[in-house]
């Protein structure tokens, strides 16, 4: 049975594409679930209602891993589905790797796949990929890299032009973040000095990080005092 499809809907494993490598054809629009909430609450005699935790160690909610599958048709008449299965495996069971829907390619997921069950008849088989990643989508593109305006979402898009920026004396910096809570790194062509949020910190030459440094959702402004160049290096992310 032949089936009519051109590729839409597909999805990046890596380097490879489901449809130009392994014409793999989606049964339904490939998403990635949500990932669940990591609540915390506590039950004291007593107290009407439960003592609610969750933000306590974090400061914000926490999430576990987003988990699923995608199942796929694979065309019986392009290879044989033992060569196809066995290729398959190979490549993804069990591996960590990344992966890019087509429909978003802007951002990819970092986390964990496996081939879950094959199915086969004498019209074309099934394959289901299992997927374990990371609760928050990741920007392909990070601060450092030059912005292509092709695939720039211009509704949701933020623009980041924090590469070589030139310091003679003190300089303002505004920095954008996403909703996945992140430290930035701060790289120096000479030490330097960091004031954020009435605190000052030292940069020495070359890449720093500060762990109590992170950039969420809300604007944040630096300040950054010396004579050189300085770039911040960061990745954004969303659900």
């Amino acid at each position: 049975m032949s089936v009519i499809y051109s590729g839409e809907h597909s999805v990046n494993y890596g380097k490879y594409n489901t449809w130009d490598d392994w014409h793999l054809i989606p049964t339904s629009r490939p998403l990635i679930s949500p990932p669940n909430v990591k609540t915390k609450e506590v039950d004291i005699p007593g107290m009407d209602g439960t003592l609610d935790l969750t933000e306590v160690l974090a400061g914000r909610p926490t999430y576990g891993n987003r988990t699923g599958s995608h199942e796929f048709i694979v065309a019986n008449d392009y290879w044989p589905w033992s060569e196809a299965y066995s290729t398959i495996m190979d490549i993804l069971h069990g591996q960590g790797n990344y992966c890019i829907l087509s429909d978003e390619p802007e951002y990819f997921y970092n986390g964990r796949f496996s081939v879950n069950q094959w199915r086969s008849d004498k019209n074309w088989s099934t394959i289901t990929i299992n997927y374990n990643v990371s609760p928050f989508k990741q920007e392909i593109l990070t601060s450092m890299d030059d912005w292509k305006w092709d695939p720039f979402n211009f509704r949701t898009g933020v623009i980041r032009n924090w590469n070589n920026l030139e310091v003679n004396g003190s300089r303002t910096i505004r920095l954008i973040g996403s909703r996945m809570p992140s430290s930035p790194a701060i790289i120096c062509s000479n030490e330097m000095v960091m004031e954020y949020d009435g605190a000052t910190y030292l940069l020495s030459q070359g890449r720093n990080v500060i762990p109590g440094f992170k950039l969420t959702q809300e604007e944040t402004d630096i300040t950054i005092t010396g004579t050189g160049t300085v770039s911040i290096e960061y990745r954004g992310g969303r659900f």
